[in-house]
């Protein structure tokens, strides 16, 4: 039942110790406020993180031919490492992990169309890098590299929407010639790809660009997907015989590790996931720290209260007051407080992470905050940390509060 005078009692000894009272509350709003932006980042950056890795496969690796750093069976150090095709035969045949494979040859181009120009890069690939990269037609515009092109070298390409805007202009470029490095060639689709960079890229046909930009013989480096790869041991083994059938076939020190450049994105993926739940972990563990604190200040606050209040309770036994009538009204001056600055910190924390988040929406590109997709809060969370404060302010007014309505009133009067 609703008693005004308790609460008239509750008030009156909140506003005699204002100073004691903000310090305790402000200590519990700034708990559940962290816990509720920590919760949010951590949300946030595990969506950003999910999102660049769907753009790129993450079970790919490739691998290019470099220089050897030491000398070997008579050969010297700083020799070249050229892949041609008894590379791609090779892991075709003998490594049954791979799933699709595409050698590659980019080439740093000048691109233009009547008076529009631009610098970009120019790949030779054959039609599993399709599949290996996501590349995909925007929009019905064309159709990707086949086969047929591939066999009769044909001088055809496919762009990115980026040489669309830049060199055609959105004038639908398909069917028209895009002059790279002063060779024509003919524009058969637009595409969007897996990828995270925006910058001007086309991809012809695989024997064309090894006719045009690689003297006919060999290629720059090889791309493939791996399947049933999932640990980081997994990976490192097959990484290791890669790199010694590669040595074998080459003639240079397996433990040469730069004469072949060895990228595996899986390997590169499972750490970055490893260090990210790392981080979650240690953000976990900050939030319930800080959680921790506003209990601590809300315990002994109410310490505090209840042994200065030893004289005044001694008082009001001595004419009567019932020991439930003391009791419940320091557990509801606990419970006020920490409903009240515990409300005013949730709301101010989701108060700032939406304007954090309408602030990704109107600026989707700045480059400081990337790495943050649509934060989040799961507010079944957030009440359950104010639900666990609220029962901490229970508890840490009803053990206090238990033992002064135990003190005799001629024994609590006596207190100073």
């Amino acid at each position: 039942m609703f008693d005004i005078d308790n609460w008239m009692e509750i008030f009156n000894s909140i506003k005699h110790n204002k100073l004691r009272t903000f310090l305790t509350g402000f200590s519990i709003a700034w708990g559940i406020f962290m816990f509720v932006i920590m919760l949010a980042t951590s949300n946030g950056a595990r969506e950003g993180l999910s999102i660049v890795f769907e753009k790129r496969s993450s079970n790919i690796i490739q691998i290019q031919g470099r220089f050897t750093s030491m000398p070997f069976e008579g050969f010297p150090d700083n020799r070249k490492i050229n892949l041609d095709q008894k590379d791609f035969d090779r892991l075709n045949n003998r490594f049954p992990e791979k799933e699709f494979i595409s050698p590659l040859i980019p080439v740093d181009v000048s691109m233009s169309s009547g008076d529009n120009n631009t610098f970009g890069k120019c790949t030779g690939i054959n039609t599993d890098y399709i599949t290996i990269n996501g590349i995909k037609i925007v929009d019905k515009q064309g159709r990707l590299i086949n086969d047929m092109d591939i066999k009769e070298k044909r001088k055809v390409a496919i762009i990115n929407k980026r040489i669309d805007e830049v060199v055609f202009k959105h004038e639908n470029p398909v069917g028209k010639d895009l002059i790279m490095n002063n060779l024509k060639f003919t524009v058969i689709g637009v595409y969007s790809e897996n990828s995270i960079v925006d910058i001007e890229k086309a991809y012809i046909p695989f024997s064309t660009a090894q006719l045009l930009f690689n003297n006919g013989w060999g290629f720059k480096s090889l791309a493939f997907t791996l399947q049933d790869l999932n640990t980081s041991k997994d990976n490192d083994d097959f990484n290791n015989r890669l790199m010694g059938s590669l040595a074998t076939m080459h003639r240079f020190n397996p433990n040469d590790k730069v004469a072949i450049n060895l990228l595996n994105q899986m390997k590169t993926y499972l750490q970055t996931i490893g260090i990210f739940n790392a981080i979650v972990i240690f953000i976990w563990v900050i939030g319930a720290g800080t959680l921790f604190a506003g209990m601590v200040g809300v315990s002994n606050i109410m310490l505090i209260t209840v042994r200065e209040r030893t004289r005044e309770f001694g008082i009001r036994k001595a004419i009567g007051a019932k020991p439930s009538s003391i009791l419940n009204g320091i557990i509801m001056e606990a419970v006020c407080i920490t409903s009240a600055f515990g409300y005013f910190g949730l709301f101010l924390g989701i108060f700032i992470n939406n304007l954090f988040r309408l602030f990704l929406v109107k600026f989707p590109n700045t480059k400081e905050f990337a790495i943050f997709k649509d934060p989040s809060i799961d507010i079944r969370i957030a009440i359950f940390a104010m639900v666990l404060l609220i029962i901490v302010g229970v508890l840490a007014g009803y053990f206090p509060a238990r033992q002064a309505v135990k003190i005799m009133p001629v024994e609590a009067m006596r207190e100073e």
